[in-house]
């Protein structure tokens, strides 16, 4: 009796091994397939939910200013974003892609010139007689040193095309990006409600220390380092299309990856200011020169100003990440790869806390 019983229960766990298998792999199989399925969105998706809750203070003000009503308040920040982000960044990135095109057809045709450096160059401090040297040798032999690395140059060519083919697919991306932040922002409410009982039910009663460190840190890292390295890079691109500098956009990128390594854009103004006295008029190299103290001042002031109000952001942090996703997924990775590289290093931290 015993053993027919004994034999029974074993047959029951190996019925129940089987069920939960079946149910694992089906649910597995469900969930691998939603992600393949949901995959090629997940950079916009992320880009669209970090904007959304980097604006969502000043949604909230819009919102309130039309007396609660969402759609008109959402549809607004919408408008409001790409008019102050995109208008800028389009002309920038125009002067990007048109100078990456021309070199890198230079290169694939063997027809790059590089004009002799202007009689002031030699006269600069320090540099002055070894760059003009270097640049001279270079305007008389870069057909030759062409010639001679042809097919690196021609590799080299190509890759700057993509580049450039890159810089257009991120505006649109960005664009997107905007617009499903947009209908976040409109969702809002339902999202929180999502975020607290998803937290809750993965991370039980730390679910909200969870969310509101997300919060927190998207914020901080979005407007207080991303944002404000956007602004002084679009300010720096600004003024030197005015002030009729070649590479204007390539130069603006420069000024934005240095504001988020916390380096600034000093290196790349600084050179652009000396190249104006050298090779135009005193008055606008003057101006320029101060156009680019107020810029480095814009980051003084903004920064404590917005860190102050989220949690603290450790730089290095945000300077790998920034790498990371630039090469991992292009430019709009630059930005999204900082911020979610922060969060995971500040949710580990929370969890690290409420398990010590």
């Amino acid at each position: 009796m015993k053993s027919t019983e004994g034999h029974s229960d074993q047959k029951r766990l190996v019925a129940a091994a089987i069920e939960a298998s079946i149910r694992i792999a089906v649910i597995g199989g469900l969930v691998f397939f939603c992600f393949r399925i949901i995959a090629p969105f997940l950079m916009l998706l992320s880009w669209g939910v970090i904007i959304a809750v980097a604006v969502y203070p000043a949604y909230k003000k819009m919102e309130k200013a039309l007396r609660g009503r969402k759609g008109l308040a959402a549809t607004a920040m919408i408008i409001g974003l790409l008019l102050m982000l995109l208008i800028p960044s389009a002309f920038l990135a125009k002067t990007l892609i048109d100078g990456i095109e021309t070199v890198a057809q230079g290169l694939h045709a063997g027809t790059l010139r590089i004009p002799p450096p202007p009689e002031g160059v030699s006269t600069w401090p320090v540099i002055g007689k070894q760059l003009a040297a270097v640049w001279t040798m270079a305007s008389e032999n870069v057909v030759n040193v062409i010639a001679r690395y042809r097919p690196e140059a021609v590799e080299a060519g190509e890759w700057l095309l993509g580049s450039a083919a890159g810089v257009g697919g991120a505006m649109l991306l960005f664009v997107a990006s905007v617009i499903i932040a947009g209908v976040f922002l409109g969702l809002s409410e339902k999202g929180t409600h999502f975020a607290n009982r998803l937290a809750t039910r993965l991370a039980g009663e730390q679910g909200g220390d969870f969310v509101k460190a997300a919060e927190s840190t998207i914020r901080s890292v979005a407007v207080g380092v991303l944002g404000i390295a956007f602004i002084q890079a679009v300010l720096a691109g600004v003024g030197m299309l005015v002030a009729g500098i070649p590479g204007a956009g390539l130069l603006a990128f420069l000024c934005l990856l240095l504001s988020i390594m916390q380096i600034g854009s000093l290196p790349v103004l600084a050179p652009v200011a000396v190249y104006m006295f050298a090779t135009g008029g005193t008055l606008p190299a003057v101006l320029f020169s101060i156009y680019a103290i107020l810029i480095g001042f814009v980051d003084n002031v903004l920064r404590p100003l917005f860190l102050g109000r989220g949690a603290e952001v450790p730089m290095l942090v945000v300077l790998l990440g920034s790498l990371g996703g630039l090469m991992a997924s292009g430019l709009v990775g630059l930005f999204v790869g900082a911020v979610i590289f922060t969060l995971g290093y500040k949710l580990f931290l929370v969890w690290l806390e409420g398990n010590s």
